[in-house]
């Protein structure tokens, strides 16, 4: 975010899109738990900032371009009750992200009518893009949505992608167990991800990953 200083209008709304992420994907994973009997009923289901919010995730955030939210272990989730259940769980934030974002674009479509999402990449609008004030918002907002959801989805802790991933399996294997210990345990997973937001400056690896998940949402738009 901090790429988009120069647009202090495209910098709030991409702080708000994170915020908003946050809250949906917190929203949508103890809901889900809930609905399918996997939590206490007694649980609130309201965010709490502790639990929701990952520090290096917020730092991802402001210098890559997006982040993510606090990791849920896997521990955590029970699978007796089947795995899909389990994969359901994690997969209900990032989910929910996309599908708002999707409302979003619809709305940016119908407003803005023209070729603009036919050629923008997500990076292109997390780093700034200068459009009058109406039209900046509501594209920030779709497009830091999207690759909120699109970035949890990555199947490596401490992203809700590995929990997906884990929770499918019938058994995790050696493989899977070794990749969780170094991972999650060892927090590699959130050293490799602070690394793609690092580097190489000018355009990040988390920047094109991004760019290469969340092109094809644009494209559809316009």
């Amino acid at each position: 975010m901090l790429f988009a200083l120069g647009e202090p209008v495209a910098f709030a709304a991409l702080v708000g899109a994170f915020l908003i992420g946050l809250l949906l994907r917190a929203l949508a994973i103890r809901i889900t738990a809930r609905a399918l009997r996997l939590s206490d009923r007694r649980d609130p289901v309201s965010p709490r900032l502790r639990e929701d919010v990952d520090p290096f995730g917020a730092v991802a955030a402001a210098v890559g371009g997006m982040g993510w939210g606090k990791s849920i272990s896997v521990d955590e989730v029970p699978r007796h009750q089947g795995r899909g259940r389990a994969a359901a769980v994690f997969a209900a934030g990032p989910v929910a992200c996309v599908l708002v974002s999707q409302v979003l674009f619809a709305a940016y479509a119908t407003l803005y009518p023209g070729f603009l999402l036919s050629v923008l990449h997500p990076s292109d609008v997390l780093r700034g893009f200068a459009l009058p004030l109406g039209e900046q918002v509501l594209l920030c907002l779709a497009v830091g949505l999207l690759t909120f959801g699109l970035l949890a989805l990555i199947p490596i802790p401490p992203l809700d992608g590995f929990g997906i991933l884990w929770s499918a399996q019938r058994r995790p294997g050696p493989g899977m167990q070794k990749m969780r210990l170094w991972f999650e345990d060892k927090n590699i997973g959130v050293l490799v991800l602070l690394v793609c937001c690092f580097f190489p400056f000018q355009y990040p690896f988390l920047l094109m990953i991004l760019d290469a998940l969340g092109v094809l949402f644009l494209r559809v738009w316009g």
